[in-house]
This record gives C-alpha cells, sequence and structure tokens, in this order.
C-alpha cells in the first residue's frame, strides 16, 4: 500500500526539489493541527513545498487556526478551514475522482481516531448494504515492546517503551535510544498479516511519512487504493482485511470485517 512519498526523508537535503501538492488536508485545527500549519507555512516560504490549498479540519471554527486565520494570521499561505466533523470532511474529499487526488494529502494528528480505518467501513457498508461490516479483534497479539487492545477491538502499537516526542520525525538514529532505528511498522504489518493469513484476506497499511519540517502526511492515492483492494475481494463470502495506519515507529490496527 505504501508510495514513495515525493520527498521522503531517505532523500538528502540537497537532492530535494520543492514537493508540490494540489491539497493537503491536516486533521485539526488545536494544539497539533496548528502546528503543522505553521510548519507548512515556514516550508512554503522557504521554497521547501507548494500548496495549492491547505484545509484545515475541525469542528470549531474558534480552533487555533480558526482563531488566527480571523486575525489575517498565515499571510501569503492559501490556507483555509473546514468547519465540520473530520469523518464528513473525508466523505466529500475522497469521493472526488481519483486523478484529482493524485496529488493530495492528509497529515494526521496523533490524538484522532483511525479515521482511514471508518472510511473503508463506511465504503464497504455502502456497497455491501445487506452485509454487517464490524471491527474484530485480532488474531493473536502482535509481540511489539508496547501495545493495548481498546474495548472497540481496534489495536494500538508501538516499538517504542519510552515517551516518544511529538514532533519526532522517526530519523534513522532514534534520539531516544541514541542508536540506530532498526525498526518499522509498515514491515512488521505486512509479516503480521502473512503469519495470520487463515485469519486475514488482505492488508491495507496506510504509512505517515515525515515530508517536510517535520509533517507527517499519508497521500490520498494510498486511500483510494486501499479502497479498490476492499473492493475486490470476494462480496459472497466474509472478508476480513487488517488496517494500519502507522509510521515507522508506532501505528492504530483494526481488523475490519464484512460478512
Amino acid at each position: 500500500m505504501q508510495q514513495d512519498a515525493p520527498g521522503d526523508s531517505s532523500q538528502t537535503r540537497l537532492e530535494r526539489q520543492p514537493l508540490v501538492f494540489d491539497r493537503v488536508v491536516v486533521i485539526g485545527g488545536g494544539c497539533y493541527g496548528s502546528w503543522y500549519t505553521q510548519q507548512l507555512a515556514k516550508a512554503i516560504a522557504r521554497n521547501a513545498v507548494t500548496v495549492g490549498e491547505i484545509v484545515v479540519v475541525d469542528r470549531s471554527p474558534e480552533c487555533r487556526v480558526g482563531t488566527a486565520l480571523a486575525d489575517h494570521g498565515y499571510p501569503g499561505v492559501p490556507v483555509r478551514l473546514a468547519v465540520e466533523p473530520w469523518s464528513e470532511y473525508l466523505k466529500t474529499w475522497l469521493a472526488a475522482d481519483r486523478a484529482a487526488l493524485q496529488r493530495d494529502a492528509m497529515v494526521p494528528s496523533p490524538l484522532m481516531p483511525h479515521l482511514c480505518l471508518d472510511w473503508l467501513m463506511d465504503r464497504a457498508r455502502a456497497r455491501w448494504p445487506d452485509k454487517t461490516v464490524q471491527v474484530e479483534p485480532l488474531p493473536a497479539v502482535p509481540v511489539l515492546p508496547w501495545e493495548r487492545a481498546a474495548p472497540d477491538g481496534r489495536h494500538y502499537v508501538s516499538f517504542a517503551s519510552w515517551t516518544c516526542p511529538v514532533n519526532c520525525i522517526e530519523p534513522a538514529k532514534c534520539p531516544a535510544t541514541r542508536g540506530a532505528r532498526e525498526w518499522s511498522m509498515p514491515p512488521f504489518v505486512q509479516a503480521y498479516a502473512a503469519q495470520h493469513g487463515k485469519a486475514i484476506n488482505a492488508a491495507c497499511i496506510f504509512h505517515c511519512t515525515h515530508r517536510v519540517y517535520g509533517v507527517g502526511m499519508i497521500d490520498a492515492a494510498a486511500i483510494i487504493a486501499a479502497d479498490a483492494i476492499v473492493a475486490s475481494q470476494s462480496a459472497t463470502e466474509a472478508v476480513h482485511v487488517l488496517v494500519g495506519t502507522v509510521s515507522h515507529c508506532h501505528g492504530a490496527l483494526g481488523l475490519m470485517s464484512v460478512a
């Protein structure tokens, strides 16, 4: 599922060209979202990225980004606030023609729900209205330094047994251990899905990669591609798809069942 991101952190700054996006969707306009928006504004000012528009999604017009916009903040930066629930905005945004989303990306919040899983479940319910779409517990507890199962069946995982700074860009040298970062969540989740192939039909992994000035993003194209994977599964029998929204170090997992 992961696509090579333009300007991925594996490139050196000298090799990078300015990243180009039509739309960057920032989830939440509070503490995290306002910081991401500020960082994107700095990146634009320093020609590290060009963006057609930055859409910050928050239910409150008085969130930090909304207040900054009312005070004429972000001068010269194409920021607008979409005042609506996150899930509702995703329904509208991701319903666009696939070609129109090729240069769009989402900036998730560390504290957001598993929105990509929710969107896939809504799509599955619309596709198969007579079927039951739900989250089931994972077939086995992932063997990781930290993991927790939530009451709703979703599972949260991490390679870190310590508290990480929220703005860590997950460099090759871990700032906590001072050693090489020898782990990555996407291949771990793929291996987990393969190991439990009898209980998991497919895996959709959304890898949030750090693109510029500490801002991590998930390509809209990857989310649309995941929906195509779910749609390709047989509608005549039960389907179990492991959905993961992950960085290199942390992740949210959910086993979506369609039966």
